[in-house]
């Protein structure tokens, strides 16, 4: 059994371990595999894991031993699924490993953008307090959360654990879930329309996945409808927005602030409208980066492997 892993180093920089795959056969690990050498590297192996790489039917037909593709990450529109089906091969990913690590992500973003705290501690490292005459100081309107209002779209459970959190801060949820329903469940946390969340929110954060019917579901259009100096944060998908209406929204006023861990094209080579918009904050997807977090990861994707090869799969996202 030959198992390759092309793309280690971003969930293993090197304080993790792939030994444990070494109870299923023979591993080769790559930090990195450009598009050029991804067939020559896993021509001949059975088990191949995986995280950002396209994988389409051609390469797939380039695999004739070809059986397991793991993704190394919960979405996985990187493979054509349905050409590893047809194929027989299967394809399973990792859910739920980041939930608690996303979650603080996402507050982290929101409360950056309510108290502005890399801003000031720097300018009191810059000698901003020793000079004031007053005991403090504070260079941008800081923003509260309890009583706000907070709209999720997305209420799996990244966003029902968002929810939670936000009722903790004192806030109102509304949530928008894609099959429709009436009770959330959670004390605190009203269902929503998607029309209704986006007038009624101080605060939209996004946690659906990102489809083809939702692309660029945050355009000029919907964010019109949003409260004049409402926040959005993104740490789903970054196709979820489209950045130049964003960034437009930002620069008018209309949008109070924005952050975001994800973009549309990452890394952005070709930068970003958003980089020299106002109140806006952009991390490098990191949400889900905590060593915690991806041990968790790896320790799903060994278990998808066990599963597999004793012929139970789980986490298989095709037929």
């Amino acid at each position: 059994m030959k198992i390759v892993i092309l793309e280690g180093h971003a969930v293993n920089p090197g304080d993790l371990s792939w030994d444990v795959f070494k109870q299923f056969g023979d591993v080769e690990v790559y930090d990195r595999t450009p598009p050029e050498l991804v067939a020559e590297r896993i021509v001949d192996a059975e088990i191949v894991l995986i995280n950002k790489i396209e994988f389409g039917a051609e390469l797939m037909d380039r695999c004739p031993k070809l059986k397991y593709i793991g993704e190394l990450a919960t979405g996985y529109n990187n493979i054509d699924v349905e050409a590893a089906g047809k194929r027989g091969i299967t394809v399973c990913n990792i859910p739920a490993y980041s939930t608690p690590s996303v979650v603080q992500h996402t507050f982290a973003l929101l409360l950056e953008l309510c108290m502005r705290t890399g801003l000031h501690s720097q300018g009191v490292m810059d000698g901003k307090w020793s000079r004031n005459p007053d005991f403090c100081y504070w260079e941008t309107p800081l923003m509260e959360l309890s009583g706000k209002t907070m709209g999720i779209i997305g209420f799996g459970q990244i966003g029902k654990a968002v929810a939670k959190t936000a009722v903790c801060f004192g806030m109102n949820v509304l949530a928008c879930a894609a099959h429709p329903r009436t009770e959330s469940g959670i004390e605190g946390v009203s269902m929503s329309s998607f029309d209704e969340l986006l007038r009624n929110s101080d605060v939209v954060s996004l946690h659906c996945p990102l489809t083809a019917e939702n692309k660029g579901l945050f355009c000029a259009d919907t964010i019109s409808k949003m409260q004049d100096g409402a926040i959005l944060i993104n740490t789903a998908r970054g196709g979820l927005v489209v950045e130049q209406d964003v960034a437009d929204a930002l620069k008018s006023g209309k949008l109070g602030g924005f952050a975001a861990d994800v973009l549309s094209k990452e890394p952005p080579v070709d930068g970003s409208p958003l980089f020299s918009a106002p109140n806006c904050v952009i991390t490098p997807h990191i949400a889900w980066a905590p060593i915690e977090s991806r041990r968790r990861l790896v320790d799903i994707a060994t278990e998808n492997v066990r599963a597999f090869l004793n012929g139970h799969p789980q986490n298989k996202v095709n037929k």
